[in-house]
């Protein structure tokens, strides 16, 4: 009777440590040209943000250019590998953790998942200066105690193309950072990324249609979430890891579900209800879920008080309604 008395205990502990778990509740904080200052970083803590993705860049000409350029003069201060880590330091002072996310941008904002070499000459060269690039801020990682690194965001045809470069690049990326990873997938390539047993969460940009309507309602995105969660919920089963939205948020316009994507300057009306039905429903359908790890927002920028507004129908929730509903759900998970 002892025992099981001392078995119930346990199990109730267990319980109750499941129930206060503390999510992952990020913002995508975006690099300036300046350095950032405490009155920047305020309005992520009174947003209830625990976590702030940071994220350097590195550059490519075209999509079959094999050449990664980093760290340069020419690049701005929140790009660099110094802007990074002061940006971090800031934050980590005011007990804001961080997933260290540097990405590729393509000239002209190509779309990085179709980055293909024409040669294997290219192949090699691209292989090599991607390491370089990965690696360094593998090392900045390690030296600020970052709590993630993601090893690369939406490159499927390069992660199909190369399978082994990637499990070798993991090898070397755990030679000198001791964190947790995890590669930002998009929303319709997760499924096939081959190397989540050698991470510790699937991560995914989160940007699945929902719903084709201009003015669907919160319950219509929910309906739209569920053939989606059926899937994410039954890979996180599969491979035994948490799923991390390591991009996820909506445009305060019509037709916000449709194609959620979109990062195209369309004058498509201003919609500021739809952003918030939209957040709600994702809130509502994956933060009680204990095979969810939490999310990070996109995007923040660091001048808030210049930032999205009323009149704005991008992605940011900033100096919007959404604002409000994602301080409400941070607080509360």
């Amino acid at each position: 009777m002892k025992r099981l008395g001392l078995l119930f205990l346990c199990l109730l502990q267990s319980s109750c440590v499941s129930q206060i778990d503390e999510k992952i509740n990020g913002v995508s904080f975006v690099g300036s040209r300046n350095k950032v200052t405490q009155s920047n970083v305020d309005p992520v803590v009174k947003v209830n943000a625990n976590y702030a993705a940071i994220m350097p860049f590195g550059f490519i000409r075209s999509l079959s250019t094999p050449n990664v350029v980093f760290n340069t003069d020419r690049q701005w201060f929140g790009e660099t590998r110094a802007g990074a880590k002061q940006y971090i330091q800031l934050l980590q002072k005011n007990k804001v953790k961080i997933m260290l996310k540097p990405q590729i941008w393509v000239w002209r904002g190509e779309f990085t998942g179709d980055m293909l070499m024409e040669s294997e000459e290219d192949w090699k060269t691209l292989e090599k200066t991607y390491t370089d690039f990965i690696v360094t801020y593998a090392e900045l990682a390690q030296e600020t105690k970052a709590d993630i690194y993601c090893i690369g965001t939406e490159l499927e045809e390069f992660v199909k193309n190369r399978p082994d470069y990637w499990q070798g690049l993991i090898k070397k990326v755990k030679e000198v950072y001791t964190g947790k990873l995890t590669y930002a997938a998009n929303w319709d390539e997760y499924t096939r990324t081959p190397f989540w047993g050698q991470l510790d969460f699937i991560g995914v940009d989160a940007y699945f249609p929902l719903n084709e309507a201009q003015f669907p309602s919160q319950e219509q995105m929910q309906e739209g979430w569920q053939k989606w969660k059926t899937k994410l919920k039954a890979v996180s089963s599969e491979k035994d890891k948490p799923i991390l939205f390591t991009e996820f948020g909506y445009r305060s316009m019509d037709y916000t579900a449709k194609k959620p994507w979109l990062v195209d300057r369309n004058e498509m009306a201003v919609n500021l209800k739809a952003q918030v039905d939209a957040t709600k429903a994702i809130f509502e359908e994956f933060w009680k879920e204990d095979w969810f790890a939490g999310g990070f927002v996109w995007k923040w920028f660091i001048n808030h008080e210049k930032s999205g507004g009323i009149e704005d129908n991008r992605f940011t929730p900033q100096n919007k309604p959404v604002e409000n509903v994602i301080r409400m759900y941070y607080g509360d998970y």
